[in-house]
């Protein structure tokens, strides 16, 4: 298996360890990545996922000797919907993933760089949706990475198929940040301890509600987080949080 698990305490890293093809989103990887992270979703030890590439680089997306021999349309389809399906477990999963992004991140491995809730870049990181240049539109990969950015860069990484830079990556909000190779990996921990030391079943409840009052009308947005309002509040954490907050003591979560 060409995907890799280190896990560390309450941290998993995935990497996945297929540099030869620049850590393509196989048929095989994308069958991996999804196991994988299904795994840790229901691993109660795990509260924080980083999701990393090997090698030179994050993910080139999409294996195109794979693609090029495919040849029938259920066969295309069904790779489409197996990298759909890995993007939805992502973002439906019910722990933060963070994306640490090293060298190019393209096509459908711009799109992963998207799925995941937080993404932190070295200085020299490259983003693209390169499709057009070889007559094929990155459709599939603009789903992620246009709820991430606005309308007008969007259509020009589209259009163009040119690069971007990390500096104008974090500037439309396709990342949050990015550091020298040397401070990533620091970086990136720090956020994920700090995201693990919160309680575990607030974040599950707040991860889902965001992602879904996304897709709503404003009005339906408010009925339907009140009621995951009204949920959090009757949980103990969110108890336990209000006393230690008054009390001015650290909170003993129960993740209950």
């Amino acid at each position: 298996m060409k995907i890799k698990v280190i896990k560390k305490k309450d941290i998993s890293r995935v990497i996945i360890n297929d540099p030869k093809t620049y850590n393509s989103l196989s048929y095989r990887n994308l069958s991996d990545l999804i196991r994988v992270f299904k795994i840790l979703d229901n691993d109660n030890k795990v509260k924080v996922i980083i999701l990393e590439g090997a090698g030179k680089g994050f993910s080139a997306g999409h294996n195109l000797n794979e693609v090029r021999n495919l040849k029938k349309k259920e066969k295309y389809k069904k790779l489409f919907n197996l990298c759909s399906k890995l993007m939805l477990q992502i973002v439906e999963g019910k722990k933060p993933v963070i994306a640490k992004i090293h060298g190019a991140a393209y096509a459908a491995g711009c799109q992963l760089a998207a799925s995941c809730d937080l993404a932190y870049s070295t200085k020299d990181a490259l983003f693209a949706t390169p499709g057009v240049n070889i007559g094929l539109f990155c459709s599939t990969p603009m789903v992620a990475v246009s709820r991430k950015i606005n309308r007008k860069p969007m259509m020009k990484m589209l259009l163009t198929g040119d690069p971007i830079t990390a500096n104008y990556a974090k500037e439309i909000g396709l990342i949050n940040d990015y550091f020298s190779k040397s401070k990533l990996d620091n970086e990136v921990l720090k956020i994920a301890k700090k995201i693990s030391s919160k309680s575990n079943l607030t974040i599950k409840i707040g991860k889902q509600a965001f992602y879904k009052q996304l897709e709503m009308p404003l009005r339906k947005a408010y009925t339907y987080t009140s009621k995951m309002m009204t949920l959090n509040m009757m949980a103990m954490d969110a108890k336990e949080g209000i006393s230690a907050f008054l009390d001015k003591r650290k909170p003993v979560w129960k993740n209950k």
